[in-house]
């Protein structure tokens, strides 16, 4: 019995559509040909009742309002009454009070076939004479000193006939409604399943041809519909994800291979002859030391950002003195460069609540405005300005430096890039810096944009949410 089920489940899931709406086809049709089998046989029943009472009523208003007393002057006239009345399969007969027939009507129903019986009250019975099916209805006839019973049988035989016909109807329908069933069910699966099999070829397009394969979209506004959009847009994701790995991965090797490459000679340079000159030993361990620090920088750099973009941030974070925080970093930062002006305009902040942790953005704003600093040439002043709308602050840390040229602004925050106007001169840096806070920023729900004329400065807005 547990294999039944295993086995089913490994059936192809066309081959389940298909079996489910056929069965649940063919049980709907079941249920409603049974239904209007039962309904249809009853009122037919219903209705032959209804004639024969009709009939009954008739008779017996006959009998009453012409006060036949059954004499045998009177019978031929009672006889064409009720052969005018009587219907196919059907006897009529009326009986005395000691149940003896003393006039009956039929046609095509022999009398034997029912005893008579003399009642007292109306009756309605059914019963059953071999093959046939008879309903007999009695009721009391009393006319000044008559009392008898009138009695009227009728034969239901074609009745059956008729339901059996509708019954092998119904069944041979049924059957047909099973093929019918199983080819729409057999449709209707593979229309389900269209959709999805187009997507199974485009994944396999994607793994032979490459990320770049997308499923082609229907005009419709359905489940599907949606399914195959939020498909693309994954395969976007993933695809755009493979693109940032896969430049990471270059840019981080063309940044390692310079500083070992620089080791690696002056390590050679050492090993044939160096080791013997002093000056040319000096020479080369300061540049190595120089290059193994860079080495370090960057490693510290690679951890920073591979932590800020698997961060989970707790739903408690956030900085309830942010003007305080900020007031910190300018101090420190003003240690670190005395011949610096850092302007600040806080009062926005106070009494706000920002969603973010302390730490985070004090790492944001160190990143900011080490990169102010850093290409601030002649004009050494910074400001940093806050305004403060219903939902978010706004920070603005706006430096008069060299400026991002138009062409290099749409890729400063991206992994290891660096304009060239950084990488010709002797600033350090290896271009993770943005990137790093870019990632911080958004896993606070925040947004961080540049806004840079050449020559004239850089403005970076850094948008936090409020709690």
């Amino acid at each position: 019995m547990k294999r039944l089920p295993l086995r089913f489940a490994q059936v192809p899931m066309k081959w389940k559509l298909t079996i489910w709406s056929t069965l649940l086809l063919v049980l709907l049709f079941a249920v409603y040909n049974i239904v209007q089998y039962v309904f249809v046989e009853r009122w037919m029943i219903k209705q032959e009742e209804a004639n024969t009472q009709q009939d009954m009523r008739e008779i017996l208003n006959y009998f009453l309002e012409n006060e036949v007393s059954f004499e045998e002057a009177e019978f031929l006239q009672s006889r064409n009454f009720l052969e005018r009345i009587n219907r196919p399969d059907q006897l009529i007969r009326v009986l005395n009070e000691k149940g003896e027939p003393i006039l009956t009507v039929s046609d095509d129903i022999p009398e034997q076939w029912v005893e008579a019986k003399s009642v007292s009250t109306k009756e309605l019975v059914g019963i059953k004479h071999t093959n046939d099916r008879l309903v007999i209805m009695r009721s009391p006839l009393t006319i000044f000193k008559f009392n008898g019973t009138v009695e009227i049988v009728k034969n239901i035989v074609n009745f059956e006939k008729l339901t059996d016909a509708l019954f092998y109807v119904m069944v041979i329908c049924g059957l047909g409604a099973v093929v019918i069933s199983g080819l729409g069910g057999r449709l209707l699966a593979g229309q389900l399943l269209k959709p999805l099999q187009a997507m199974a070829e485009t994944i396999r397009n994607i793994k032979q041809k490459g990320l770049h394969e997308r499923m082609q979209l229907n005009d419709n506004k359905d489940e599907i519909a949606t399914l195959m959009i939020m498909f693309n847009t994954m395969m976007d994701q993933v695809e755009r994800s493979f693109q940032q790995q896969r430049q990471f991965v270059e840019d981080a090797s063309h940044e390692l291979r310079t500083p070992v490459a620089i080791v690696e000679g002056h390590l050679s340079l050492l090993q044939r002859w160096g080791k013997h000159d002093p000056a040319i030993l000096e020479e080369s361990l300061d540049a190595s030391i120089q290059e193994v620090a860079r080495l370090k920088m960057l490693v510290q750099e690679l951890l920073a950002l591979s932590r800020a973009e698997k961060l989970d941030p707790a739903d408690n974070s956030e900085v309830t003195d942010p003007e305080q925080v900020i007031r910190t970093i300018i101090k420190n930062m003003t240690v670190l460069q005395p011949t610096f002006n850092i302007k600040a305009e806080l009062e926005a902040l106070k009494s706000v609540v920002l969603v973010i942790s302390a730490q985070h953005l004090e790492q944001i704003l160190l990143i900011v405005l080490d990169n102010a600093v850093k290409y601030s040439e002649q004009h050494k002043v910074i400001c940093i300005r806050a305004t403060v709308n219903e939902e978010a602050a706004r920070i603005e840390v706006i430096d008069s430096g060299i400026g991002i040229s138009g062409s290099d602004m749409p890729y400063v925050m991206d992994r290891f890039y660096r304009a060239d106007k950084a990488r010709n001169g002797e600033q350090a840096g290896h271009g993770l810096g943005l990137a790093i806070a870019k990632r911080l920023v958004e896993t606070y729900n925040g947004t961080i944009t540049l806004q840079s004329i050449e020559h004239e400065g850089t403005t970076v807005c850094i948008s936090l949410p409020k709690r």
